[in-house]
Parts: structure tokens; sequence; C-alpha cells
């Protein structure tokens, strides 16, 4: 795990200092090694940089930029392909290539030098590498498929930037930061900014499962997806019983958590105490002798606390387990740090424990393993419920009807019937199922259910014009024979997971130098998974059907069947009690009216009338903060 940047300057102004500076602004992310090296060719000047956390091979033979013997062939990479050991030996026997390290850094270079840029298709892990081709003047960009590592790319003026944190390109003199407000409504719309798009113009995130091709001489780029969870999807589905499908499963989660547990250094598991942590703790702990070490954070609110129920599987598996209660002084502590952390605008506000477990993971491990994509494999969420329930209401409406409800809606004063029953995000609940009536496939029912701040509050906030991003939500046509769960989850692994969840768990754990390793991700899983009938995943008795019959072979139902929490945090309280500045001072007035691009007054009439105790949606004034936090850091 690793943090990778370089550039393409066509200008020919850059040189080493400039990229050691870009390079070292990674070092939280690469705190054993560095390196650095500047290529020259006619009227072009190439820079690799990268910062090494030693995972495999910890030698400085695993040293990089790494090259071929002949140099035709440069690399910096950042994550783990965990059957590189299993590709080595092929590359040996059939190829008779010679390898002077165990570390898979060099398994990619000699992969792509004899199968060129089809050599992906080989890599069982994450990853985000960038070769530089001497002979056919090409630098090659690829990330991994479900986009667990990050690769950000600038391409403006002569010069091609790329990194895999935004803060590593603001070193370069040539980056502009010009705010792309598109991305700034996408931003207020989800809590993330949705691949390929980013916060700044001419800067991108390159997409799961794609590579990008830069030619230096014909100065072009050529991106090509190389993989999709669509053609996983849209196969016809498995004819294949419950029972059946249950023992594949965890035929292949033992498969992929035991290539997780590769590593020469310590490793652990963020156990949460719900379905998917647990599967993972489970079944790890039953294949070896050795106490697994599991972290969980927990709150003193009993409402977001899971704690205890992590402590009691924990002991049930008799793993090795650390505990660690988060309060409002841990946030107070840790809310500073979110914008260097997340230096694009994020606002996904379980950032906060993610990153104070993977602080105290640290004292103990170098690698956790983290439970995520549950959720989108299983249909954990209550959105697909929630989007279920009114889509199955609405089917039942005649389009006369669907009218009607539209007007009536429109003229109830929901915002004065919140105050006056206190009723808690009436409003914004009334604009999604309006917003809802206007449309008429599953997957925008599911965008809407999701979203944090409606297109109508959008409107009124924000001064600029609103207009939308192109995004995977835009592929919804294509789920058209897919059951509704299926089509909510085919679109939901291309948007949330990669853009919100694994965002916040790569930095969170990058900031403190932790490899964070994701065992649902797997793209074995996903290929069987999605052919599965969506009633195998939420079924009659409710979410992840399959993922709990597979659970309760390894854990009681006794102690596993509770209401579903989630990884949430306590604002509500925090914000009008010890956190309250925070909302007074970068959400002033006067510093909103200066700014320029929020309707200064309705942000501070939401900002009081929560601090006065009325059912505002805190989460709202929330996004607003990142946002305002991001820019103090950022664009001052």
């Amino acid at each position: 795990m690793c943090g990778i940047t370089g550039f393409c300057d066509f200008t020919s102004r850059s040189d080493d200092s400039i990229l050691k500076k870009m390079t070292d602004t990674l070092e939280h992310r690469g705190p054993d090694d560095q390196g650095y090296q500047v290529f020259q060719e006619p009227d072009i000047t190439i820079g690799l940089g990268h910062r090494r956390l030693a995972i495999l091979d910890l030698s400085p033979l695993g040293r990089q930029p790494m090259h071929t013997p002949d140099k035709r062939y440069h690399i910096v990479y950042n994550g783990e392909i965990y059957n590189f050991s299993e590709i080595q030996q092929d590359l040996v026997q059939k190829y008779h290539m010679n390898f002077i390290s165990q570390s898979d850094t060099e398994v990619i270079l000699n992969a792509y030098q004899q199968w060129g840029i089809e050599c992906v298709h080989e890599f069982r892990g994450m990853f985000a590498f960038a070769i530089y081709d001497k002979e056919q003047k090409q630098l090659i960009l690829c990330r991994d498929r479900t986009g667990v590592k990050p690769l950000y790319y600038y391409w403006h003026n002569g010069h091609f930037l790329f990194s895999s944190e935004l803060k590593s390109l603001h070193q370069h003199p040539a980056f502009s930061k010009n705010l792309n407000l598109q991305g700034v409504h996408a931003y207020l719309k989800w809590g993330y900014i949705p691949a390929p798009h980013s916060i700044f113009k001419h800067t991108y995130k390159l997409r799961p499962g794609h590579y990008l091709i830069l030619d230096l001489q014909k100065r072009t780029l050529s991106e090509t997806q190389y993989w999709s969870p669509m053609d996983y999807y849209n196969q016809p589905l498995l004819d294949i019983s419950f029972d059946d499908a249950l023992k594949e499963l965890e035929r292949l989660f033992i498969q992929s958590f035991k290539y997780r547990m590769v590593s020469d250094v310590p490793v652990g598991v963020f156990l949460s105490g719900g379905f998917d942590s647990t599967a993972v703790a489970a079944i790890l702990q039953k294949h070896q002798s050795e106490k697994l070490k599991t972290f969980t954070i927990g709150f003193d609110e009993q409402d977001y606390n899971e704690a205890p129920y992590a402590k009691q599987i924990a002991d049930y598996l008799g793993c090795d387990h650390t505990e660690y209660i988060c309060t409002p002084k841990d946030a107070l502590m840790i809310i500073p740090k979110l914008p260097d952390i997340y230096d694009e605008p994020f606002g996904d506000n379980s950032a906060i424990p993610t990153i104070l477990v993977s602080e105290k993971a640290r004292q103990s491990v170098t690698v956790a393993l983290s439970a995520d994509a549950g959720d989108e494999l299983f249909a954990g969420y209550t959105k697909y419920q929630t989007a279920m329930k009114i889509w199955n209401i609405c089917e039942r409406l005649s389009p006369k009807a669907k009218k009607m409800l539209y007007n009536c809606l429109e003229h109830i004063p929901f915002q004065t019937l919140q105050h006056l029953f206190s009723a808690y995000n009436l409003n914004t609940r009334a604009q999604k199922i309006q917003e809802m009536l206007r449309h008429d496939h599953i997957v925008d029912f599911m965008n809407i259910t999701s979203q944090l701040i409606t297109n109508q509050d959008r409107q009124t906030m924000m001064l600029q014009e609103m207009n939308s991003l192109p995004t995977a939500f835009d592929q919804k046509n294509d789920t058209h024979q897919l059951d509704l769960i299926n089509a909510m989850l085919a679109i939901d692994y291309q948007t949330y997971l990669p853009d919100d969840i694994l965002m916040k768990v790569d930095r969170a754990t990058m900031s403190v130098g932790l490899e964070g390793r994701e065992p649902l991700l797997d793209h074995h899983i996903l290929a069987f998974v999605a052919r599965l009938p969506g009633h195998f995943k939420y079924s009659a008795s409710g979410p992840k059907h399959l993922l709990k019959a597979l659970v309760y072979q390894y854990c009681p139902k006794s102690l596993m069947d509770r209401p579903k929490k989630g990884f949430g945090v306590p604002i509500n309280h925090w914000f009008r009690e010890e956190l309250k500045f925070y909302f007074l001072h970068y959400l002033d007035q006067t510093r909103l009216r200066k700014q320029g691009l929020f309707n200064d007054t309705f942000v501070v009439n939401l900002r009081d009338r929560y601090l006065n105790g009325h059912p505002e949606n805190v989460h709202k004034l929330w996004q607003i903060l990142m946002f305002q936090m991001w820019m103090a850091r950022w664009m001052s």
C-alpha cells in the first residue's frame, strides 16, 4: 500500500524538486520509503514518484519506481495483488522470467512486459499503477475493478499530472484550482463527487475498471473499460438452489479471505458486530489457530453504539478484541483534520469513527480488513427497502392520480407542519416523494431516496445554476432486464460504493499508514452474487437473506438478530452542544455572503432553526460545513 504521483510536462519546465514535493505530500500513505525518477525526452519531462508502506518483501528490493532489466518499462504502484505468487510462478515456468524480489510490484511489471495491458485480467486484488513505456512513448494509468485504490489525473495547458490524492497535485505550479460548480452541486446532492468528476476543472478520477493511455507523441488521451459489474448482472440468472448458492458463497468467501491474509506484517479486522464484518471475522478465525485481532469503535449514545454486540461476537469467536468509545472530544480532535485527509469535499460523517478505529488498529497491526460492500452485494441498506416500498405504491397509481398527488404535495406547507408537530425531516421527505412521482425507474427511486440535499433545496441554497453531471446512474437503462433489487445493487456498486465508502476507508486508513483490505470486493464474489436472483438477497424475511444464512452457520442467531444501526455518528447531539461553535464559525452569514456560492439567508435560517431545537436535518448542515472547511483549507 503506497502513494503514487507523477507528471508529463510538455513544456519541460518541471524538475525533480517539484516531483519531490508532490511525492512527499503523500508521506502518510507510505512512511517507510520514497523514490523519485525524472526522464527527459525531446520537449517532454516525465516524473514518477512513490511513497512506500512496506507490506510484502520489506527489503529495499521492493523500492519504486521499479524498472525492467532493459529499462524500457518503469512503474509506480499502489495496492496489493493477492495472487502475485501464482502469477510469478506462471511467468517463471512458461516464459522463463527472472525475479530478484518477492514483491508484487515486480510481478505487475513483468506481467505487463509479457502480456501488455491485458495482464490486468490476471490480477486479483486492489491497485492503481502508472507504467511509463520508453519505447512506445506512452504513460499507462490503471485502476482496479471496483475502485478500492484512488487515482486522480489533471490534463490542461500541456501538463498531465496524476496522483493517489488531490493534495499532491497542488504541489505542481501548473495545477490550477478552478472550482467545478457542477461538482459542488453533485457533492451537496450525494455527499461525494462521482467519478470521473472531481471538485476541480480539468481534474478527474480514473474510473474503476478502466485504464488510460497518454500518447506522448500525439499528446492524446484514450480511456478503455476493461471490467464492468454490468457484464455479470446482465448475464442470465444462475439455475441454482438457495442451499447450493450458500455453499458456493462460503467457498468463495474462504478463498477470498485467505488471499487477503497474505502479509509480511501483522493483520487485523474491523468488527462492527453486523453481519458483514462478523462473516469476515468468523470465517478467518475458524481457519486459523492464532487469535484474530479485531477492532471496534462505539459511542456513549446508545442509539449509535454497537460496541457491546461486537464484543459479544469477538468473545464467542475467540478473537483478541480491542474496543474504543468515541466521544465528542475525539470528534473535536478529528474534525479539523478532515479537510486535509479528504482533500476533496466529502460528507460521510462516519469518516470520524473510521479514522479513529484506524488510529487504534495501527497501534497493533499494519493491515486491517474491512467488510465493506456487504450492503451493496446483499441489499442491506434501508434505501433499497424505502425505494421498493414507494415504487410499489406508485405502480398502483394511474398517471392522472400521480399528477394529482404531485400537485397536492406542491401546495402543502410541509416546512410549517414540520415545525408545528416536531416532525423530523418532513419537508425533505415530501420533496423526495414529489421527485419520485416524476420518474418511472427503480434506480431513480433509489437515487432520490439516497440524496442528502434534494434538487429543490439545492436550487434555493445555491446561487449558481444547477446542472447535472453524467454518472453511472445514467446506466439505469442497462438494467431493464434485471429484477428491482439487482437493478439497484448494480448501480450502487458503481456509485456509492467506490465514491463514498471506498474513498472513506482508503483516506482514513492511509492517513495513519494503515493498509485497508476489502475481502468482500473480490471480483469472483461479484461475478457469482450478481447472477443470483434478487430474492436470495432481499426476501420476505428482510435484507441480506443469503449472507445471514451463512453467518448463522458460524454464530448463533441470538447474537446476530437485532435492528440494523449502520455506522452512524451522533452529530445531531454533538453540534447542539460541544461542537456548536463549528456551525457558528463556518456558517457565518458574512463569510457565506463574501464567498458568493450560497444563499446565505437560507443557510443561516437552517442553522438557527437547528440550533434552537427544531427537528431540522443536521446532515444538510454537516454537508455545508464540510464544504466550507474544505474551502478554507484549499481555496483560501
